[in-house]
């Protein structure tokens, strides 16, 4: 199982502009969350979920669509 695991972390699944998009969205989130622009729970949550799109963007590497087996980058990408 593990061998599997590595298998399917040691590529990328983004395309060059799903990356754009996550990380430019992530930073979206964070900075609102940061700036005070919400309040209470949902200044939280964008503090928190804001992570997630910034990392897999930046990895390149997204576990949902590993998991589904999808991927949005193209041959030679």
């Amino acid at each position: 199982m593990l061998g599997s695991l590595r298998r399917t972390m040691s590529y990328r699944n983004l395309s060059n502009l799903d990356r754009a998009v996550r990380i430019a969205l992530g930073a979206l989130m964070l900075a609102a969350g940061w700036t005070g622009f919400e309040q209470g729970i949902f200044k939280i949550a964008l503090e928190v979920f804001g992570w997630v799109p910034l990392a897999t963007g930046a990895i390149g590497w997204c576990p949902i669509y590993a998991l589904l087996g999808f991927s949005t980058r193209r041959p030679g990408e």
